[in-house]
């Protein structure tokens, strides 16, 4: 653990170009509490706190980090933020970044699942937010035009953006096998000289963002690859992860609900790859089917928890290791055991995390003067983004309509809108975020507020 007191103990605003860690702390405090609507509305949030607002970190590095992230398993928006907060100020800066990114989740889906459990009904939470879904929809569709439009350069860039989505919106092609076909599509082109595959540009100059500044005058130790420190930090990250599970193995055996929490959900974070939306099949069949911890009208109560609070999507983890728990107590209250069943599995999901930062970003970061492997991730980026428009039309699906039908035929695997069943209120409300956002330019905190308020009068006046 050395190594990691150590580095916590440095004086991390010396790493920060400017950035006191105070005002990083800030900062994060309000990316955190504005993370909703799953990775595309999370994406589209520190891209304009941290990009066009902040100037923090320049869209080509922006771009460079969400790459790695989203070749990782685990919820690449924390993963972005661990990073970004690494950059800066180092372990500390990437602790506090990914952590509260985590922590307004945890709090709120506790306690949810804490009324969820003692009444069984959190309908007025969704009632809540309504307002605020219809506002994040808005800020989702800007994320993926802001985006877009610096990433998709040229015809090939829109070509790959294109056929990414048609994969995997129409024909339900596996994630990581996008990816890695733009990257060989990418690392080919570059290969041969195509100029349409030029890495995005990382902001130099006297008006670089502030990591960009960083990074150009001097590289910073914490951003070299160093072998033996990338021993350690596994080590200690690999003993915070696992030396829990093998203790509730030894101590508890493993047919006790923590030693099945621990196992199913470190199992779960090593096969998370695309994010939430690719694994949460895999977790609903396993946890109403196998384990039989909830009910399939209970895993979509835990699903709409987590889409109507901040945080990753994946923090429905959170709550069907409560209601395991709280199933099982085993001689426990049944509360307190719902409560460690919950931190059981969100600290067995998140943890790794950290570790695929930690290790594997020094060695990212020197990837990026490599023309080759620039020319993939520039590729990989593009795809990316048509990704991202696939998650943000789901999000509008889920938002917009009341019922979406599963569309299975000719090769084609989609959901598609049952038009009869709009829902009129959020599709009024979601014009008018969006009209504020595009068309007059208000600020992300005032449209989201005015949203919040407008649902709340809705449900006032019965209308939803």
């Amino acid at each position: 653990m050395t190594e990691l007191a150590a580095t916590t103990k440095e004086k991390p605003e010396a790493y920060g170009h400017g950035i006191s860690f105070r005002e990083a702390l800030i900062v994060w405090l309000r990316v955190a509490t504005l993370s909703f609507g799953g990775p595309a509305g999370q994406i589209a949030v520190m891209h304009r706190i941290l990009v066009e607002e902040k100037k923090w970190i320049s869209e080509g590095r922006f771009l460079h980090a969400l790459n790695y992230c989203m070749l990782l398993p685990g919820p690449e928006a924390q993963q972005l933020a661990t990073y970004i907060g690494w950059l800066l100020h180092r372990t500390a800066g990437g602790l506090v970044a990914g952590g509260l990114f985590i922590l307004p989740g945890i709090i709120a889906i506790m306690a949810l699942s804490y009324i969820y459990a003692a009444y069984g009904n959190v309908g007025f939470v969704e009632a809540l937010f309504f307002g605020l879904k219809a506002a994040v929809l808005a800020i989702v569709v800007e994320a993926v035009v802001r985006v877009g439009k610096r990433a998709l350069r040229n015809q090939v860039m829109i070509a790959i953006a294109a056929i990414a989505f048609v994969a995997i919106f129409f024909f339900a092609v596996p994630f990581p096998v996008i990816i890695i076909a733009a990257g060989i599509i990418g690392y080919t082109g570059a290969r041969l000289g195509r100029p349409e595959f030029a890495a995005v540009g990382h902001g130099g100059g006297k008006d670089a963002a502030v990591i960009d500044s960083m990074l150009g005058e001097a590289t910073p130790d914490h951003v070299k690859p160093n072998a033996a420190r990338t021993l350690r930090v596994s080590a200690i990250w690999l003993a915070l992860w696992l030396i829990p599970v093998a203790a509730l193995l030894i101590g508890l055996g493993p047919n006790n609900v923590f030693s099945q929490i621990a196992i199913f959900f470190s199992k779960m974070a090593l096969v998370t790859f695309g994010g939430a939306y690719a694994v949460l099949a895999y977790v609903a069949q396993q946890a109403a089917d196998y384990y039989h911890w909830v009910q399939p009208r209970e895993m979509l109560d835990g699903l709409g928890m987590a889409e109507t609070t901040p945080g990753p999507l994946i923090m429905v983890v959170q709550f069907v290791g409560f209601m395991a728990a709280f199933r099982d107590a085993g001689g426990l209250p049944p509360m307190l055991a719902a409560t460690l069943g919950g931190l059981l599995a969100t600290w067995v999901t998140f943890t790794p995390c950290f570790l695929w930062i930690f290790a594997g970003a020094p060695y990212i970061e020197t990837l990026r003067g490599n023309k080759a492997l620039a020319g993939a991730l520039s590729a990989i980026t593009a795809a990316v983004v048509g990704v991202i428009l696939n998650l943000s039309i789901w999000f509008a699906l889920h938002t917009l309509f009341r019922q979406t039908v599963e569309v299975k035929q000719f090769g084609l695997s989609f959901d598609a809108p049952v038009f009869s069943s709009v829902d009129v209120p959020a599709l009024i409300l979601a014009i008018a975020a969006a009209t504020a956002i595009f068309r007059f330019k208000l600020g992300m905190l005032t449209v989201l507020a005015a949203s919040c308020v407008a649902g709340v009068a809705l449900r006032m006046m019965g209308l939803i």
